[in-house]
């Protein structure tokens, strides 16, 4: 399973089921996973199937345009690969690796602060712009530290995640013994080492890689973030509004406001000097039961009125679902799960074909809509649910 067959692989779900065949279970569910009935995971998914295309048909169209200017930056595809932590437990390297691909397809990738993998490797690795994800870890003095590694490195834009408070109850990761896994006892991992040993290449790949990784990006007085500490250390380290301030005199360049939800959200992100904000609920890994990024998506566009650049990410797993949300006023989109089931299925290669789907679809179904730009995207494209304001 180290390969992938472009003739095998048809679609994302496709590298989904490769993915869970190559992976333990428990490296498996932490990617696939939402948090508590896993409602909010769902339905960001379901509601991209809800909206409904209205085509223009006999309607001839040169090769459909894909590109799309993101905060200044020139992007060949209007979407980007988001931020995924702990993504080297898929593929060794996996940050690296998914930047070089976000970069040889013509877009860009953004690198969580919960990385494994340097974040000045994953710059040099890519030859497209590359964005930094910023939790406030440690505290202030150790995210100045990783924000001015980030400026010295060449990153475009900063991406500051509000919706991480806490931790949101994955129950997916409880069952599948995951603290155990990470911690320092070796009696309390025995109820989870079967799922590990079941699946001898993927481990082999991990020890080859340096085995569980510490967090390069996070350095503590006692050196890197371990992952035992990621939860305690977020509880005790939330954003708020006012975090702003300083981290603007950090970054000179862009702050791009990731988990944005409502309006009001919106409307504060715009005041605090935001150039862009994403309709996130973290993939249904937070808070459950809020509703999905597609049905907010409009409220925000609404909000903001065209002061800032609007993102979304949440349950894009097609072409048709990346037209539909630049339909309702997204600038681009994020897509997190569909380039990771990639990464777990065959590093690389997974990412490439997975980056390659995506785009063979967007341009089929703007050829069928008969647009022939994602410029030229907007309501008129699509019908929605009655019960949508």
């Amino acid at each position: 399973m180290s390969s992938l067959s472009p003739a095998r692989v048809v679609n994302i779900d496709d590298l989904r089921q490769m993915a869970r065949r190559r992976l333990p279970r428990v490296v498996f569910d932490y990617v696939d996973g939402g948090a508590d009935a896993e409602v909010t995971l769902r339905g960001n998914a379901a509601a991209f199937e809800a909206v409904m295309l209205r085509p223009r048909s006999a309607v001839r169209i040169p090769p459909a345009r894909t590109g799309v200017s993101v905060l200044g930056q020139d992007l060949a595809l209007p979407f980007l690969l988001a931020p995924i932590g702990s993504s080297r437990l898929l593929w060794p390297l996996a940050e690296a690796v998914a930047a070089r691909c976000a970069g040889e397809a013509g877009t860009g990738y953004i690198l969580s602060t919960l990385s494994g993998t340097p974040l000045e490797t994953v710059r040099t690795a890519s030859r497209g712009p590359c964005w930094y994800q910023v939790y406030l870890c440690g505290g202030r003095d150790v995210a100045t530290a990783g924000i001015a590694r980030a400026k010295a490195a060449g990153f475009s834009a900063l991406v500051v995640t509000i919706d991480t408070a806490v931790a949101g109850q994955r129950e997916r990761d409880t069952r599948n013994h995951i603290k155990a896994l990470v911690g320092s006892s070796l009696v309390a991992k025995l109820p989870a080492l079967p799922q590990i040993l079941a699946r001898p290449r993927w481990l082999l790949d991990l020890i080859r890689d340096g085995g569980l990784m510490r967090f390069p990006n996070v350095v503590l007085p006692d050196g890197p973030l371990g992952y035992s500490d990621v939860g305690p250390l977020l509880a005790q380290s939330v954003v708020c509004w006012d975090d702003l301030r300083w981290i603007r005199e950090l970054w000179e360049g862009p702050i791009v406001i990731k988990g944005v939800h409502t309006d009001d959200d919106a409307r504060r992100a715009v005041d605090a000097g935001a150039q862009a904000v994403i309709v996130s609920n973290h993939g249904g890994r937070q808070l459950d039961t809020v509703a999905p990024t597609l049905r907010v998506l409009p409220e925000v566009v609404a909000a903001v009125g065209g002061q800032v650049e609007v993102l979304v990410d949440g349950g894009i797993r097609r072409g048709g679902d990346i037209v539909k949300a630049l339909c309702l006023g997204a600038r681009a989109v994020l897509v997190g799960r569909a380039y990771a089931y990639g990464l777990g299925a065959a590093g690389g290669a997974g990412v490439a074909r997975a980056i390659e789907i995506l785009r063979d679809d967007l341009v089929r179904t703007l050829t069928l809509l008969g647009c022939p730009s994602v410029d030229d995207l907007n309501p008129s494209f699509v019908t929605l649910p009655r019960d949508w304001r």
